[in-house]
């Protein structure tokens, strides 16, 4: 029997697996996978951004991983020699209304500890001549890193410690028994586990459900569809930049983002996505849209962003209306530059009354813990994420090694 088994083979459950057998190195602890890979979801289809925290509400867990966890990443990478680069990001106000939203925004930022400032309209002419904006807001610890290969070398580190991970390992059931957790696999076999920890990203809910928690929210995918521009514009900008966000709406808007690769995309928007890892236009999951159809947040979810909803579903439909979101503050881009890029789907919890989960939540049972919203930024926060996981595993299931209290 195994003493930990983990659920998920992305940035968080490796992050996990590792923080765990390095502070526990007697246990034994797998990671089931249920690809042929690691990271082959949200993980491995973001936008390789190391966020500084500047949009999350102090004291929040999102402000507090985020903020430690730009630290750790940047460390990580140093230590291992993994790419990664910290050109900041300048995010753009257009419009007088968003010049009020970034001085709010300098101010909640200026709240998390963060270092930032703002960039009158002259600067930032100066150091990016092919942005227009009125100002903008400079976080310049903001940075970008291949978050696949921080998951591969986490994963050779877990294995060397004496981690085991099995691929292919669909998980359709759990059981938690008084002493154990059954864990039925998709090929048929069973496995029992002293405790379990699901870091399942967009299946989260459902396996919280099995456990009997999580019934008062489901997770909702929206798809983030990005475009890279051509190669002419590989150089078309200094910073990441970045929209400023409308509290009003629930995600940040589209961004042009400097990638490790020597590129740029833009992107994401975000459309309701009808398979919750289907990545194409057309894909579509009956159960998946059943489960959004069967759950009642959904519907509130859906009536409260109406007109927010049809907006990023006609820039998905029509590539000149993507275009223009762009064109706001880059004016100097034309249609033939945005070219194919690979899209993701985030998994968003949505509560029964409509509301989204707007910060991490993890739920525990006596022998679980579940990991149930962890979107970004999740990939930056993935250690403190852990080391939080660990501390309330040692609590929970009462562990050897630290039996501090989670924050």
């Amino acid at each position: 029997m195994t003493d930990i088994t983990i659920i998920g083979g992305g940035i968080v459950g490796i992050a996990s697996a590792l923080e765990i057998l390095r502070t526990c190195p007697g246990l034994s602890v797998q990671v089931l996978e249920k690809e042929n890979r690691l990271a082959s979801h949200q993980t491995g289809r973001n936008s390789g951004v190391i966020h500084a925290g500047i949009y999350y509400a102090p004291g929040s867990m999102k402000a507090e991983f985020c903020r430690r966890g730009l630290e750790a990443t940047v460390r990580f990478c140093r230590e291992h020699g993994l790419p990664y680069e910290q050109p900041g990001k300048l995010i753009v106000a257009t419009s007088a209304i968003e010049m009020e939203r970034m001085k709010a925004l300098q101010d909640r930022a200026q709240r998390n500890g963060l270092d930032v400032r703002p960039v009158s309209a002259a600067e930032l002419r100066e150091i990016e001549p092919n942005i227009t904006g009125l100002g903008a807001l400079l976080s310049p610890a903001t940075g970008i890193a291949d978050y696949g290969a921080i998951v591969r070398r986490m994963a050779e580190l877990f294995v060397e410690a004496g981690g085991e991970i099995r691929y292919g390992a669909e998980v359709t059931g759990l059981e938690e028994k008084a002493n154990d957790v059954r864990i039925s696999l998709a090929n048929g076999t069973t496995l029992q586990s002293r405790h379990v920890i699901a870091c399942a990203g967009l299946m989260a809910d459902r396996l919280a459900q099995m456990c009997g928690v999580g019934q008062d929210f489901a997770i909702v995918p929206f798809k983030g569809e990005y475009y890279r521009l051509a190669p002419r514009h590989d150089a078309i900008v200094k910073h990441l930049i970045y929209p400023v966000p409308d509290p009003e709406l629930p995600f940040l808007g589209i961004h042009l983002t400097r990638m490790i690769g020597g590129y740029v995309t833009v992107g994401p928007n975000a459309v309701l996505s009808l398979a919750r890892e289907g990545y194409s236009k057309t894909s579509f999951n009956p159960r998946d849209v059943a489960a959004m159809a069967s759950f009642p947040g959904f519907w509130r979810t859906l009536a409260q962003n109406l007109s927010s909803g049809l907006t990023e579903m006609a820039n998905s439909v029509f590539r000149q209306r993507y275009l223009k979101a762009c064109q706001r503050y880059c004016p100097s881009l034309d249609i033939d530059d945005l070219q194919p890029h690979p899209p993701g789907v985030r998994a968003q919890a949505v509560m029964r009354d409509g509301t989204l989960v707007h910060d991490f939540l993890i739920l525990n049972t006596a022998r679980t813990i579940h990991i149930c919203n962890a979107p970004s930024p999740a990939a930056t926060s993935a250690m403190p994420i852990a080391e939080h996981v660990r501390m309330l595993a040692a609590h929970t299931f009462k562990l050897r090694g630290s039996a501090k209290a989670p924050v």
